[in-house]
C-alpha cells in the first residue's frame, strides 16, 4: 500500500521530547516538477530504514535513478519521524550541490542526537547551507500528513496533548542550531553584558 497504517503513522511520528524506543525512520515524501508558475505532481509515497541502509540514503537512490532534466526545476518535500543522522546529512548536502536544480523541505518530527552531540547539530548546519529548508512539524504539517500518506478511512487528524507545545521547543531547539555561530556568541556576550 502507498499508504501508511493509523498507527505506524502515529506511533512513528509523536514529536515526543524522548521518543525511547523509537530506532526507524520513515520518510514521507512528494516531489513536484515546477513549470514556471505552476507545479506537477510527480509521486508520492513513504520508505524507511532498510537493512542497514538509512532512509534519507535511500530516498537519494530512489531519486537519482530517475534521471531528472537538468533544465526543469523540482521541489521535494519531506516529512520525517527523525532529523537526519551526521552522515546523511552530508549525503543529502552533497546531492543538493550535485543538483541545483533542485530544492529541498524537510519538515522533521523530532532531533535526533547520538552519543557524539556536537555532530548532529553540524550535519544539520551543512545541510542548511546546502540549500535545504529544515523545520520542525507543526499541526497544520501533520494535519498534511495524516491526509496524504495515512490510510486514515476518513478519520479527521486528532492532535496529542503535547504536540504544540513540543512543536515550538523543538523549533526553538533547530533555531539555535542552524543560527550561525557568531549570532550564537554575540547573543551569549549580550546575556553577559545584562547579567543573564
Amino acid at each position: 500500500s502507498l499508504l501508511m497504517k493509523r498507527k505506524l503513522f502515529l506511533y512513528n511520528f509523536k514529536n515526543l521530547r524522548w521518543a525511547k524506543g523509537r530506532r526507524e525512520t520513515y520518510l514521507c515524501y512528494v516531489v513536484k516538477r515546477r513549470d514556471s508558475a505552476t507545479s506537477c505532481s510527480l509521486d508520492f509515497g513513504y520508505l524507511r530504514n532498510q537493512m542497514g541502509c538509512h532512509v534519507e540514503v535511500l530516498f537519494l537512490r530512489y531519486i537519482a535513478a530517475w534521471d531528472l532534466d537538468p533544465d526543469r526545476c523540482y521541489r521535494i518535500t519531506w516529512f520525517t519521524s527523525w532529523s537526519p543522522c551526521y552522515d546523511c546529512a552530508q549525503h543529502v548536502a552533497n546531492f543538493l550541490r550535485s543538483y541545483p536544480n533542485l530544492t529541498l523541505r524537510i519538515f522533521t518530527a523530532r532531533l535526533y542526537f547520538c552519543e557524539d552531540r556536537k555532530a548532529e547539530p553540524e550535519g544539520l548546519r551543512r545541510l542548511h547551507r546546502a540549500g535545504a529548508q529544515i523545520a520542525i512539524m507543526t499541526f497544520k504539517d501533520y494535519f498534511y500528513c495524516w491526509n496524504t500518506f495515512v490510510e486514515n478511512r476518513e478519520q479527521a487528524f486528532k492532535g496529542w496533548e503535547g504536540l504544540h507545545e513540543n512543536s515550538v521547543h523543538l523549533s526553538r531547539k533547530l533555531r539555535r542550531i542552524l543560527l550561525p555561530l557568531y549570532e550564537v556568541d554575540d547573543l551569549r556576550d549580550a546575556f553577559k553584558t545584562l547579567g543573564l
